[in-house]
């Protein structure tokens, strides 16, 4: 019979790496298990973080998983899917601080960090409205909705009252491309449509 993993030399070389050289010596996978860790004692968390890392993609799209999309990972359970999304809205939390705090396009690479850790790695369109004030800072961003993986609809007039209820003086308009396709499709025009 094996004996249960306790993990704790491995733990604590773990945490002495963190300590001496910071979260950059880390590699993705040990981010992962050391974080599962404090949610599963007493448990090797090495294998899972591995399994959450390859059925995700990356780190991002772990962090950008819904719910019950972690779940269905054999061994994840609601503390450690926690442990997970605590993460990630403190990262979010953090970005979109940077956001807040200067006019948005003199923070533009913070308006595009901010964005690309919240909607880069969803598996479908977001649209959302960045309401700007007069001195072009944030003063709400708004989801408007989910699509598919190729669209998402938005309705102009939602866009506008919203814009008017805050007294919005600019809004940007933002969406992702979960396809990776930048350009949309072509479409044939009839030449007894457009003279």
């Amino acid at each position: 019979m094996k004996a249960a993993h306790d993990g704790v030399g491995h733990r604590a070389r773990l945490r002495q790496k963190l300590a001496e050289s910071g979260g950059a010596a880390l590699h993705d996978h040990e981010l992962i298990e050391y974080l599962l860790a404090l949610a599963i004692p007493r448990r090797d968390t090495k294998p899972l973080a591995k399994a959450l890392l390859r059925e995700f993609g990356g780190i991002g799209g772990l962090m950008a998983a819904d719910w019950q999309a972690i779940a269905r990972v054999p061994g994840m359970g609601d503390t450690s899917i926690a442990a997970i999304k605590i993460v990630q809205a403190t990262a979010l939390r953090m970005l979109r601080n940077e956001v807040a705090e200067k006019p948005v396009l003199a923070s533009w690479q913070a308006l595009l960090d901010y964005l690309r850790a919240d909607m880069a790695f969803l598996p479908v369109e977001r649209v959302r409205v960045l309401h700007l004030n007069s001195r072009n800072m944030l003063i709400r961003d708004e989801h408007m909705g989910d699509g598919s993986v190729d669209q998402a609809a938005i309705y102009t007039r939602e866009v506008i009252r919203r814009a008017i209820d805050l007294g919005s003086a600019a809004l940007i308009l933002v969406h992702n491309h979960p396809t990776w396709v930048l350009s949309p499709p072509l479409i044939p025009v009839n030449s007894r449509t457009f003279p």
